[in-house]
């Protein structure tokens, strides 16, 4: 197994991204997929490490990274130091970061016998999930897209905490971290980029135009992301497949930290849906 930790992706004029990569050389031509972490999260959050690791293991590359300003650091990837670069973060930045990393997995695996650049995966999760859906509905590189706990509408999640008057008076507005119990700022440049963009972050839009297939996976037991989202897409695009994971909540049931070198048996099933789907 060729595990890649912590590569950074150095960029003109814009931050650094972090990525790590999962390949076996057991299997030649791999598709890759690439994980797209969700609202607060980071690419070494809970049991992701483990479940990259077993998608790796049954001949699928996986590529697995922190969105540019998700307020981790080169140095320090999981505890947000960089709470600046959270609070200037929006949809357009991720949108553009993930395009970013798709050039760097083409261009990095161009002539790796184990990998196959024209198989081009993305998997989403949560906020990340409506990312992937817009970029698979616009981006003919991307033949599938899976999508675990997804949202299906960015426009009733801008303006969720407080009232917009206020923040656009005060120009940010906290929200708390309750893992590490940090005031996490947004900035109201948030919001106006959101408006300025709002034709291209339609996420029912962009779900209606997928030429791709699509895999919706939810938990019944989400109380972040309702599982009426996950029906909400399925509903706009019937040729997509819906699986729902009983008693499973918007982490599969793992935590942060994961200590235990096994997946829990929802995360288990996601990971089988995952593979099946993608070698299919």
């Amino acid at each position: 197994m060729q595990i890649e930790k912590n590569k950074i992706l150095h960029r003109a004029h814009k931050k650094p991204i972090l990525l790590d990569t999962f390949y076996s050389e057991k299997f030649s031509n791999q598709p890759i997929v690439i994980f797209c972490h969700g609202y607060k999260g980071f690419k070494d959050w809970g049991a992701w490490n483990i479940m990259a690791k077993s998608i790796a293991e049954a001949g699928i590359c996986v590529i697995k990274f922190n969105f540019s300003h998700n307020g981790g650091t080169m140095e320090n990837p999981i505890d947000f130091p960089d709470l600046d670069a959270f609070g200037n973060n929006n949809y357009s930045l991720e949108l553009d970061d993930l395009n970013d990393v798709i050039n760097w997995a083409t261009k990095t695996f161009k002539d790796n016998p184990f990998v196959d650049i024209n198989n081009l995966i993305l998997i989403g999760h949560s906020r990340g999930g409506g990312i992937t859906i817009l970029k698979s509905s616009k981006d003919q590189r991307i033949k599938k897209l899976i999508t675990l706990a997804s949202v299906c509408d960015f426009s009733k999640r801008t303006a969720t905490i407080g009232n917009l008057e206020e923040w656009k008076k005060l120009g940010v507005k906290y929200v708390i971290n309750g893992r590490t119990k940090q005031q996490m700022p947004h900035y109201y440049q948030f919001y106006e980029d959101f408006k300025a963009n709002e034709k291209q972050l339609d996420i029912e839009a962009a779900e209606k135009q997928l030429q791709v297939p699509h895999l919706i996976i939810h938990g019944n037991n989400d109380t972040s992301v309702s599982i009426n989202e996950a029906y909400t897409l399925h509903r706009w695009n019937p040729k997509s497949k819906l699986e729902i994971i009983e008693a499973a909540d918007h982490v599969f049931n793992v935590r942060h930290p994961w200590d235990k070198s096994t997946l829990s048996n929802e995360l288990q099933t996601v990971v089988s849906l995952i593979t099946t789907f993608v070698k299919k």
